[in-house]
Order: structure tokens, then C-alpha cells, then sequence
């Protein structure tokens, strides 16, 4: 991916295999990865890309293959830096990237790259690499023993349980878009985009104790939303619901 080349050095070693063909998951393959995760105990799958990126279609195709399996979360956040090579992606939005530079220091990592995919919090990986998806998710535990969420008509209710985190409000697109790309990396293609998340609100911290925290309202028809319990600093996702 030649916008790999604006990424630090120490970033381009880690990530060479980003150049490379890469093949798309089957999505049979996809589906039996998932078979652990339930709706109470479900996996989140975080992708980082941008349309203006050549590498990131397929781990976009990937996350797509999974995204509506039963226990699967996956969300598709579009980031902003890679806006300056010829094309604007439509969805991006600053606080995405902000949310995976948090990542990326939780991570360890020097820098940002795309793509990237995030799961419950704890593991990333490229996702471009036939079967590298669906291994990582037979890896993956489903998130449990985390507290319970309860959705109220204008509020969030989060239960007991022990230790801090930051309560998220991710609202996301669930159907598929597809975008036709005019310029940059990805010039006369038409990438298929589904799950993209549309805002991320922060309602507030849960300290173990029952907390109850409004909610936004949003006017957009048709999306989904999805609460997220997440240690502080870009750690582990303990608990997620959707809605």
C-alpha cells in the first residue's frame, strides 16, 4: 500500500505484510469462527479503515462477512489521516481516530495504521490475510462476567460489579453502502461498507457501583446502537449490549 510509506519506520517493519495480495476470508470460514458468542455474551469486532487506503478492502470484506453473525458486534469506524492522499472518506470522523490513537497507546504501538482490527478491546491484527479474521475470533473469549446493561426508554443502567470504566454510546449504519471511490488509492472502485458507525458519545463512567446514565436521542432512522463498558484507557470491553 503506497500509503504505507508516510507511516514511521518502526511502524512499516511491523506491518510490511500490509503490501502484500491478500485473500479474502471465506465466509463459511467466518461463520464457524463464531459459533461462542451469544447475544449476552457477545465478541466485538473494531475495524480501523479508510477508503482511501488500498489495503483496507479486504479487512473491510472480512468484518463484513461476520457482521451479522449471531454474537458478533462489528463495528466500522472510518478514520480522517489518510484523507490527504486524493480522497475524503465519507464517513470518517476525528473522534474514531482519536479512539484508535487510544489504542494505539494502550496497545503499545508507536503510530496508527489502517487497517486494523480491534477485538473486545484486547487484540489487534490487520485482518487482510486469508483465515486471519476467522483465527483470531476461535481465539477470541466471548465477553463475560462483565456488569448487565439494561436499556431503558431514555437512560442506561449499568450493574454491579468491581473496578472503573467509560460507558460508550456507539450508534452504527447496519446496512451495506456502497460507496463509489472517485480519486486517490482507490480510484474507480465501489467498496461495499456495512455496520459504519455514524457518532461515538462518552455518557460517563461506571465506578462498580449501579449507575444510571442518559442517553442521547438520535433523529437518524435506521440505525443500531450498541453500549460499550470499557476499562479506561482503550482497555478491555467488559460488558456490551445492543439495541
Amino acid at each position: 500500500m503506497k500509503s504505507l510509506a508516510l507511516i514511521a519506520l518502526p511502524m512499516i517493519l511491523a506491518m510490511g505484510a500490509c503490501s502484500e495480495q491478500p485473500e479474502i476470508m471465506p465466509e463459511a470460514q467466518a461463520k464457524q469462527a463464531t459459533l461462542a458468542a451469544t447475544a449476552e455474551m457477545p465478541i466485538v469486532v473494531e475495524l480501523y479503515q479508510s477508503q482511501g487506503c488500498s489495503s483496507c478492502p479486504p479487512a473491510n470484506a472480512a468484518v463484513n462477512a461476520v457482521a451479522d453473525q449471531p454474537g458478533i458486534i462489528a463495528l466500522s469506524f472510518a478514520v480522517t489521516y489518510w484523507d490527504r492522499l486524493g480522497w475524503k472518506d465519507v464517513f470518517a470522523d476525528k473522534s474514531y481516530t482519536q479512539r484508535q490513537y487510544d489504542y494505539a497507546h494502550a496497545l503499545g504501538n508507536p503510530n496508527v495504521y489502517t487497517p486494523q482490527i480491534v477485538i473486545n478491546g484486547k487484540t489487534a491484527l490487520t485482518g487482510i490475510r486469508k483465515g486471519e479474521l476467522s483465527t483470531a475470533l476461535r481465539s477470541a473469549k466471548p465477553i463475560a462476567d462483565g456488569p448487565k446493561v439494561e436499556i431503558l426508554p431514555d437512560a442506561v443502567r449499568i450493574g454491579t460489579g468491581t473496578g472503573t470504566a467509560n460507558i460508550w454510546l456507539v450508534s452504527y449504519d447496519p446496512r451495506t453502502q456502497n460507496v463509489a471511490i472517485r480519486s486517490g488509492e482507490n480510484s474507480g472502485r465501489t467498496l461495499p461498507h456495512k455496520n459504519i458507525v455514524r457518532s461515538l458519545t462518552k455518557l460517563g463512567v461506571w465506578s462498580g457501583v449501579s449507575t444510571q446514565l442518559k442517553r442521547p436521542m438520535t433523529s437518524q432512522k435506521g440505525l443500531k446502537n450498541v453500549v460499550l463498558v470499557q476499562r479506561q484507557g482503550a482497555g478491555p470491553i467488559i460488558a456490551a449490549k445492543t439495541f
